[in-house]
């Protein structure tokens, strides 16, 4: 059995009319376990209720002091790096 099924099984579910009569309740709850929980409408799950959690931050820039710029990466690449060469019996893949 895939994991996500695995975690889904566990996964705490409850009828929209119930979520909308302790819906406080439940955010206070789901806030203190950390445990998520499935709301349904006529069996069939239609939304999640899942703790707030921080992310780290933005991807954007997230590797600077790792990734290494070398050369000029703006301009338009030379005209021979687009030219097919003439191998006329060679498949190109």
């Amino acid at each position: 059995m895939p994991a996500d099924h695995a975690e889904h099984a566990t996964v705490r579910t409850i009828k929209a009319s119930e979520f909308k009569a302790k819906c406080l309740h439940l955010m206070d709850e789901v806030a203190e376990s950390g445990e998520e929980i499935i709301i349904t409408k006529h069996g069939r799950p239609v939304s999640r209720l899942a703790p707030y959690r921080e992310r780290d931050g933005l991807a954007f820039g997230r590797n600077r002091d790792i990734i290494e710029i070398r050369g000029d990466i703006v301009s338009p690449m030379p005209a021979e790096w687009f030219e097919i060469p003439d191998n006329s019996g060679e498949d190109l893949f």
